[in-house]
């Protein structure tokens, strides 16, 4: 099997989003830092609330997926579907704006570490406008696999191999099928996995140095960074000198078009201007 090398270093960047959430943004910082169909990763991170407490309140989303996955702290998601949910550490949110949905994700908390992930999937042409669904999903519906050499991994989307045994996440059956897991290992740890050829992927190193390929070409990836794969058929990541985390994630590339104005992803630049036209005019949804 033809092994991924790391053909590309996204370095986040500190931004903010929301009402001043503080926050580092990798994918997604500009058009040309996407990786089909995957079109924005952010991370936060705070033991301050200053950098959180204000949250996301309402805004609209049209023509992809966004999925929120929480390590630390506590947020509430309401929207106009009348979907309410706790976002709690350990949990997830996985909501398909599809046509349209108005949502807000608030802390629950006024102290404390507030840390997590928002990703953005990108829709095919046929979906963006179907209805829009949510799902909220529970710490414990997130499988955890201990690896042979030590640590462990969480599969939040998609399914992988762990000493022969099918590890399937909660999130299943999507057209771009994702693969979406969290990999923790200890210093010195290695994990390898198998990945579908024609998948995009990447890596996006949350704590520790990495360095990821063949244990005689590993080429280095920061904490922070993210980490564009090449084409093949597996990866291997190797852990440093010291303990690290990493998010894996890997889906089918769509190929389309990609238009973008704030939080509404379309193919064509009318197709925007629609969205912003049926927003103000509370046609969205």
């Amino acid at each position: 099997m033809s092994s991924r090398r790391l053909q590309q270093i996204i370095p986040s960047l500190a931004t903010s989003d929301g009402a001043g959430v503080s926050l580092r943004r990798s994918l997604g910082q500009s058009q040309g830092a996407r990786v089909d169909p995957f079109l924005m990763l952010d991370e936060f991170s705070s033991d301050d609330p200053d950098d959180y407490i204000a949250g996301f309140p309402s805004h609209p989303h049209r023509g992809f997926e966004t999925v929120t996955y929480m390590l630390d702290g506590h947020m509430l998601h309401e929207d106009h579907l009348g979907n309410r949910g706790d976002l709690l550490p350990g949990g997830a949110q996985w909501m398909t704006a599809g046509r349209g949905i108005i949502h807000s994700e608030m802390p629950q908390q006024e102290s404390g570490r507030m840390r997590g992930f928002q990703l953005w999937i990108n829709l095919p042409a046929a979906e963006k406008m179907k209805p829009a669904a949510y799902r909220d999903i529970r710490p414990d519906e997130i499988p955890t696999a201990a690896l042979a050499g030590g640590g462990e991994v969480r599969v939040i989307a998609g399914s992988i191999v762990v000493d022969g045994r099918e590890v399937a996440g909660p999130v299943q059956g999507l057209s771009t099928e994702p693969l979406y897991i969290d990999v923790r290992l200890p210093a010195g740890g290695r994990f390898a996995q198998a990945l579908p050829a024609g998948h995009s992927a990447f890596v996006y190193a949350y704590e520790g140095p990495l360095a990821i390929g063949p244990a005689d070409e590993a080429r280095p990836l920061s904490a922070q960074d993210a980490g564009v794969l090449s084409a093949g058929e597996r990866v291997e990541i190797h852990a440093g000198d010291g303990p690290a985390r990493f998010l894996l994630l890997a889906a089918r590339p769509l190929g389309e078009p990609v238009a973008q104005h704030g939080p509404f992803v379309m193919n064509t630049r009318e197709e925007i201007e629609q969205a912003i036209a049926d927003y103000r005019a509370n046609r969205l949804v």
